[in-house]
């Protein structure tokens, strides 16, 4: 009797979540080089690396940034926890979470503290470019200092950024929000405006216009235009003290040639700011221009539940800073191998890995080929391999060389062609030899 097989189903073929993208190499690449360039930079600057959750509590948000903002309104990613039925939230930025974790730990107990952080955050919101769901910053803030020299620090840190990586075309904003007395004063004056031209506001603005008119100044719909262009100016309502607090960020600036202008409407998106506010722009991305925002946030560290103190911070885009340098041109080289082993045979497989691995500590960038199972393939096709790795050089483990304690070294790139024989007990001596030519 013949037994019956069953054939099954093909399985669907899954996808990522749309704007929440993978990032594969050679890309990768990139993000590599654009991390590294930041910690190097940091550590020059004094600033100390943070990891953070994903997953905060809600409330964190809706009480750090504000409930009328798009991002608590619109944008958040919220959801009950089965277990508990905490209110839980995937972060939508840093800055809160970073302020939550300090409070919590009482890290500015002995002191203030420079810190910065790099992850992923997720804000509900149509892909496009430059935008998405899942999307990555880097913040810098500055936690338990209450001058204006932290904040000219801060921007000229995310100024010299620009010039390690070779970033053209990026113009700097300033404004100040003065202090809260100073806000709700400008606050009366801009809602009797907004009220005077109640017939030219859109629904978003009308709905605002008593909750937080100050984010009416920052529309992203051009037929309102006119009416917030003639609305009143926060710095007009600025007191001595906020002046004098913004004029010295202005001289730092100034005295270390970091060209800026001043904008008046510039209010950034969250409710915590206070003071200094400023945004890094370009305009080579579209309506996304700007790849790097912040300012001083004085009171939502005891907002969250903390000791008053004052802070200041930053945070970039790293999707827009990539895209911006790939506008440019400037596309970093996926890393190669220094060598790519070439292994004639199964029988040379532990002399190859062990000559692979004495290379490796030694600090070459080693890479092995892999057979399919059923042997280690023809030379042909290893150096075919060999060659599109981008290796400088194959190491070739023959049975007659290895029989003599030696592997032949084969250049692939400069001088291609030229072999010569390397003893296999000398490898920390032509180890340097492989990473130089």
């Amino acid at each position: 009797m013949t037994e019956q097989t069953t054939k099954q189903p093909k399985a669907t073929k899954l996808v990522g979540v749309k704007g929440m993208n993978d990032i594969l190499p050679p890309d990768s690449a990139q993000w590599e080089w654009l991390e590294a360039q930041v910690r190097g930079l940091m550590a020059r600057y004094a600033y100390r690396n943070v990891r953070l959750p994903i997953v905060e509590p809600t409330a964190l948000f809706v009480r750090g940034l504000g409930e009328v903002t798009d991002i608590v309104e619109k944008e958040m990613y919220s959801f009950e926890d089965r277990l508990n039925g905490e209110q839980l939230t995937l972060r939508p930025e840093g800055t809160a979470g970073l302020v939550r974790a300090v409070v919590e730990h009482n890290a500015l107990y002995e002191g203030g503290k420079r810190l910065y952080y790099m992850g992923p955050m997720f804000r509900h919101e149509r892909p496009q470019r430059g935008r998405y769901r899942q999307f990555h910053q880097i913040g810098a803030e500055v936690l338990g200092f209450g001058g204006p020299e932290v904040d000219a620090e801060l921007i000229l840190l995310a100024h010299d950024l620009w010039q390690v990586l070779g970033l053209q075309a990026v113009r700097l904003e300033l404004n100040s929000l003065g202090q809260p007395d100073e806000r709700k004063a400008h606050r009366s004056a801009l809602i009797a405006h907004f009220e005077q031209h109640a017939d030219l506001l859109d629904e978003d603005a009308k709905r605002r216009l008593h909750s937080n008119p100050l984010r009416i100044l920052d529309t992203k719909n051009p037929a309102m235009g006119p009416v917030v262009a003639s609305a009143p100016q926060l710095l007009d309502f600025l007191g001595e003290a906020s002046m004098a607090h913004f004029n010295a960020v202005k001289a730092i600036l100034d005295a270390n040639g970091v060209a800026y202008s001043i904008n008046p409407r510039l209010v950034r998106g969250m409710d915590y700011y206070n003071l200094t506010v400023f945004e890094f722009i370009t305009d080579a991305l579209g309506s996304q221009g700007t790849i790097c925002g912040g300012g001083r946030y004085d009171y939502l560290i005891e907002q969250v539940g903390g000791k008053p103190a004052p802070a200041v911070g930053w945070a970039l885009g790293v999707e827009r800073v990539l895209e911006l340098l790939k506008e440019q041109g400037d596309v970093q080289a996926a890393p190669v191998p220094d060598v790519y082993a070439v292994i004639p045979d199964v029988a040379a497989l532990p002399v190859a890995i062990k000559t692979l691995q004495a290379l490796r500590a030694a600090g070459v960038s080693a890479q092995m080929h892999a057979g399919s199972g059923e042997g280690m393939g023809s030379m042909k096709s290893q150096f075919k391999k060999a060659d599109g790795s981008g290796a400088l050089h194959a190491l070739v483990f023959g049975a007659e060389e290895l029989a003599q304690g030696q592997v032949t070294v084969k250049a692939l790139r400069d001088g291609a062609g030229a072999q010569r024989l390397q003893p296999l007990d000398a490898v920390a001596t032509w180890a340097h030899s492989l990473q130089s030519l």
